[in-house]
């Protein structure tokens, strides 16, 4: 019987959910044509139907990865410090889900900072980032919850902050457990919040 356009979608599905499990499992270092043919239990031959060169299944890949962290469901937002805290806690590995999305995105980076295309596509994407927090730290200020200051150069430094943790808790998870990775955010929110010291931190000479 001819293939109809539901067996082509849900074949195409099936490639597609071959290479999720093949990024979680060993990143982009192990994205190849015969890993993801291993895990659909197909012949290399089907998959150069969908991807013809490396390159196609690595801009797959960087597609499926895109779409997947944008579907994930995110916390309520709520307004102030809440809406600071999460969009940060969305960030980092708490559920198995995250922590996938997280391994991959890692394990994508050098792949595109080998890229100069992808490298700037990268960037424009923490950008984009790091300006919605911009938006969150201001709104917070204007509510009083958080201090004066730059609202562009705070969102850098808790983008910087939970980028880190993240990479921590994918490289130490038993020292990094969810509960701690919460805590931690909480510590570093807390300290934004507290107003600077009039005195500073210069020591008076002598």
């Amino acid at each position: 019987m001819p293939r109809t356009k539901g067996d082509h979608e849900a074949r195409r599905r099936d490639v597609s959910e071959a290479v999720w499990r093949v990024l979680a499992a060993h990143g982009f270092g192990g994205l190849t044509l015969r890993a993801v043919a291993a895990e659909l239990d197909a012949t290399t031959g089907l998959l150069t139907h969908y991807f013809p060169a490396k390159r196609d299944l690595v801009a797959h890949a960087l597609d499926l990865l895109e779409r997947r962290t944008a579907a994930r469901p995110r916390r309520p937002a709520g307004k102030g410090v809440s809406a600071v805290r999460a969009a940060l806690l969305d960030v980092l590995p708490l559920t198995a889900e995250a922590t996938d999305s997280n391994r991959i995105w890692v394990s994508s980076w050098d792949t595109a900072l080998a890229d100069p295309a992808l490298s700037g596509d990268y960037a424009r994407k923490y950008a984009q980032s790091r300006d919605k927090l911009r938006d969150l730290v201001a709104a917070a200020q204007q509510l009083g919850e958080l201090p004066a200051g730059d609202p562009a150069r705070i969102a850098a430094g808790a983008q910087s902050f939970v980028l880190g943790l993240v990479v921590q808790a994918l490289f130490d998870p038993s020292a990094f457990p969810p509960h701690h990775q919460a805590e931690l955010l909480d510590d570093y929110l807390a300290t934004l919040a507290s107003p600077p010291s009039s005195s500073g931190d210069r020591v008076a000479p002598s």
